[in-house]
């Protein structure tokens, strides 16, 4: 990649073109700065991972050149792989206080909080990163403390929403600051670089005033145990559930550890100082359950998640059954459809009444709609606008808005390095990006040989056999064949593969016996076609031999 002295641009390495796994950089000369650092659900298309995050490859590359990484807000699609990419970047981390204190507990689980520098800026706060000048401004999300980015080089002005919304009532947390955006776009903005999740989306978005008055007409109305299920990060969410339940009647219990950690970061930041303490899930069973109301983590379907574990009755201290209620007070992000549905399915099952947003008013996105947008470009006029945060139809969509206001949309994705300036805006070239799948403590290429080999068992199977030869390579005993997920081991089926097996492990020739590779080749062969004729899968095969 060139880098030209004075020049300005723009890579996004994850959530332009999908969803989450949000990773943005900037480059001024030869200086970078990153703009957030989050991860991204598992799809139906990749069963074989559940957590992803982007692949930092290029800027790893560059990370004596990376100037620092800049966190708009506290959701996990923007902060969630700070810890698990951090030590591949080292680079100092600017964050508001909310942010800090969640993040300092994400590094404090990985052992590396000593490691980094974090330096916290005040909301709506202007300093200076190597030669970016750069200030935030605060504006709503369903987050507190959402800041967007303005950032100002010699090249021009550079406007970073992140993700945002109007919202006059946000009930936590400031609304956008309208009268900021204006006197920043009275300065001359370059480009807008803007959340496009929601911009499909007609009218003025909505508030979280009016889900809170709905969701307390709602709970009162409900007996039994209740539980409500949202992102741990949105505080004013969980607000808005404790004091409808506290008008009710019914104490509020946490469930879930993302959820006991939002309440600890929040009350040291000063907020749900007007909500009562809230109680553990050990403690639920000690009150009766027309006077509960349970928060729960596992909005969208996570296999180890405390909903998906009560859905099919596996919780150690919660249960749910006839006569109770669940309130989804959440989106689906896509591709955790299924997940979800079928948490759904199990909670209907046990006698559980669901309510989801298609019921009852218990959900506002905390993303900008296509009228917020249009505002957005009012206040900002930017000569260009760049749709990050979405997938290929958002952008689209949000580009044709754009070009409505007689703006220039440019439309990118994942590894496109856009010139800002000088000359013409435009893509000049492309940087190494991809996926990781976070798999425990580790960070696998999503088309590296762990994961081809365990999507290939998802689907075909894997079948292993175990032969102990001789000084000259002749079999000793009978060979052992083991195929979990393909044959039962009494399975006549099962009986037959290891017959043929063993019949043709005897016809392998005599110059392949003294050559360990080359009779383990060969063997596979032969378990390969042993199996093959009849379940005609292609399974992951392999074969062990001991030479004694």
């Amino acid at each position: 990649m060139t880098e030209q002295n004075g020049d300005l641009a723009f890579l996004p390495l994850g959530g332009t073109g999908e969803i989450g796994m949000n990773l943005n950089l900037y480059r001024q000369g030869e200086t970078w700065l990153a703009i957030d650092c989050g991860i991204g659900f598992s799809g139906n298309d990749t069963p074989e991972a559940e957590i992803l995050v982007p692949d930092p490859v290029f800027i790893a590359e560059r990370r004596d050149q990376l100037a620092g990484l800049i966190i708009t807000h506290a959701h996990e699609d923007h902060i969630g792989a700070v810890a698990h990419l951090w030590p591949l970047l080292e680079c100092p981390v600017y964050v508001t206080p909310f942010a800090g204190a969640v993040l300092r507990r994400k590094l404090g689980e990985a052992r590396i909080l000593q490691d980094v520098p974090i330096h916290v800026i005040p909301c709506g706060g202007r300093f200076e990163v190597g030669p970016f000048d750069l200030e935030f401004i605060p504006v709503t999300h369903s987050v507190p403390e959402a800041q967007a980015v303005v950032l100002r080089t010699p090249s021009g002005v550079i406007v970073h929403t992140g993700d945002w919304k109007l919202d006059p009532t946000p009930l936590v947390g400031p609304p956008t600051d309208i009268a900021r955006l204006k006197e920043v776009g009275d300065e001359g903005v370059l480009a807008l670089v803007c959340d496009s999740t929601n911009v499909m989306s007609s009218g003025p978005s909505q508030s979280e005033a009016e889900v809170r008055r709905s969701m307390t007409s709602l709970i009162a109305s409900l007996k039994g145990r209740v539980a409500v299920t949202c992102f741990a990060s949105n505080v004013a969410r969980v607000e808005s559930i404790a004091m409808a339940a506290q008008a009710a009647g019914r104490t509020v219990v946490l469930v879930g550890r993302s959820l006991r950690n939002l309440d600890v970061a929040a009350r040291d930041c000063g907020y749900l100082s007007g909500v009562l303490p809230f109680l553990t899930e050990q403690e639920v069973n000690d009150l009766p359950d027309d006077q509960v109301v349970m928060i729960i983590t596992g909005s969208q379907g996570e296999p180890r998640s405390a909903l998906s574990r009560i859905s099919m009755d596996v919780h150690p201290s919660v249960s749910l059954g006839e006569g109770d209620t669940v309130i989804y007070s959440s989106r689906m992000i896509p591709g955790n459809e299924r997940a979800i549905m079928a948490v759904q399915d199990n909670l209907s099952r046990r006698g559980v009444r669901v309510i989801t947003d298609k019921e009852h008013f218990v959900h506002v996105s905390g993303h900008a709609t296509g009228d917020d947008v249009s505002m957005m470009y009012d206040l900002v006029r930017p000569r260009y606008a760049v749709p990050v945060h979405g997938e290929w139809r958002h952008l689209t969509a949000h580009a044709a808005l754009a070009q409505d206001k007689n703006i220039t949309p440019v439309l990118l994705e994942d590894g496109d390095v856009l010139r800002l300036a000088p000359e013409k805006v435009e893509v000049v070239d492309t940087a190494p990006s991809g996926r990781l799948a976070l798999d425990g403590g580790r960070l696998l290429p999503m088309d590296g040989g762990v994961l081809a080999a365990r999507r290939k068992m998802l689907f075909n199977g894997i079948i292993i056999a175990s032969v102990a030869i001789d000084d000259e390579g002749f079999v000793i005993g009978e060979p052992k064949v083991s195929a979990p997920g393909l044959l039962d081991a009494d399975d006549q089926e099962s009986v037959r593969v290891c017959e043929e097996f063993a019949s043709a492990i005897d016809m392998i020739p005599d110059e392949l016996r003294n050559d360990d590779k080359a009779f383990c080749d060969a063997a596979k062969t032969a378990l390969r076609r042993a199996l093959g004729r009849k379940l005609q899968k292609r399974p992951l095969v392999d074969v062990h031999v001991l030479r004694v």
